[in-house]
């Protein structure tokens, strides 16, 4: 039986844990092979993503993700608390599998790691990938907001541990999985996200596999973790399975342009036996039709508008200080111009009498 245990169990003896490890890892391996049957991002390939609803039904119909997050479809929802995050911090005495799996970088995930905060259930984590452009355009996020793309996007896929064994019996049932998306954006480095970066030269090749030292998987989440966009959606690969619960963080992650330029060139979607080797490159979906859905979100737009980036709000500040000056700047100028103009007249009004009288007293 795959992964029937509970972390209670398997925290018992030392034994007890490494049983309980090594059938989650099956459990693992089993939603592996149903997520990476034969498809492809790349637009040219006879597998490409227009074709997907042809062996995979689910991807032309509903509830389908990425999509756009904008004004018009979002609605504060007060009962939208913090999430929990238990078992993140991974010692480094953990050891976890990096692959690539053809279609990303995957880490496999320890089983302790849960999160609460999503109804009443608890989610188990399994792994975490992610998605990116190239680097000739470095915008591969899959959700986008306001119709702005990002560097990158990073997926952390949990399972509803409390009421399905394992990853491959939750992915077809309504809910039965739950996703946080982290947006990524161009900035500075980033040691945490560098845990994962650095062993990329280990899996350049499809297949390929290497195990790296646990760490504090929560530090790759942003500031502000109770600030987030939340929706029911899809898988956003095939069989892109409308299960997901989708936790989108509104803040983003800085990482650096190096650290971008080693996702983008880094790694083939082939085994390093294929003569003519293909470029990891732009592994995201395209954004897709959202029909009669609302996103719940988990803040209110009235403090930051959803809607304005940060440079919007500066420009705006910055025209109503220039409008300020130049207002200011007008009033002194007229101001100045009258009391020059009252001046003029004064020495007028002086003046003449002084020659009226003197012509009077002329003989």
């Amino acid at each position: 039986m795959v992964c029937m245990f509970s972390v209670a169990s398997w925290a018992v003896t030392h034994t007890a844990q490494l049983s309980a490890l090594k059938d989650f890892r099956s459990s693992v391996g089993e939603v592996g092979q149903l997520l990476a049957k034969e498809y492809a991002h790349q637009a040219h390939s006879p597998n490409g993503e227009k074709n997907w609803s042809k062996k995979y039904p689910s991807c032309g119909g509903l509830l389908q993700s990425p999509i756009d997050l904008h004004g018009d479809i979002l609605q504060y929802n007060a009962s939208l608390g913090p999430l929990e995050f238990q078992g993140y911090n991974v010692s480094s005495s953990e050891l976890l599998n990096l692959t690539n799996n053809g279609h990303s970088v995957k880490l496999c995930l320890h089983p302790a790691m849960h999160i609460q905060g999503l109804g009443s259930h608890r989610y188990r984590a399994t792994q975490l990938h992610l998605h990116w452009g190239d680097s000739q355009e470095p915008f591969g996020s899959e959700h986008t907001v306001s119709g702005k793309h990002f560097a990158a996007e990073l997926h952390i896929v949990h399972y509803n541990s409390d009421q399905y064994p394992n990853i491959s019996a939750a992915s077809n049932q309504s809910g039965g999985l739950a996703v946080l998306a982290v947006l990524l954006e161009r900035g500075s480095f980033n040691p945490s996200y560098d845990k994962i970066f650095s062993h990329l030269q280990h899996v350049r090749f499809k297949g390929q596999q290497v195990r790296i030292p646990g760490f504090n998987i929560e530090e790759l989440l942003p500031e502000k973790t109770a600030e987030y966009y939340r929706y029911e959606g899809s898988l956003t690969t095939p069989p892109c399975n409308p299960t997901v619960l989708w936790t989108v963080f509104r803040n983003t992650v800085q990482v650096s342009q190096e650290q971008l330029l080693a996702l983008e060139t880094a790694l083939f979607c082939t085994d390093v036996s294929d003569p003519a080797p293909i470029e990891m490159v732009n592994n995201f979906r395209q954004v897709q039709k959202f029909e009669e859905r609302l996103v719940y979100i988990s803040f209110q737009q009235g403090l930051t508008d959803a809607e304005l980036s940060m440079g919007i709000v500066l420009s705006v500040a910055l025209a109503g200080i220039l409008g300020i000056c130049i207002v200011l700047g007008v009033s002194i100028w007229l101001f100045r111009r009258k009391k020059s103009s009252k001046k003029s007249e004064n020495k007028g009004v002086i003046y003449k009498p002084a020659i009226k009288k003197e012509t009077e007293t002329v003989p």
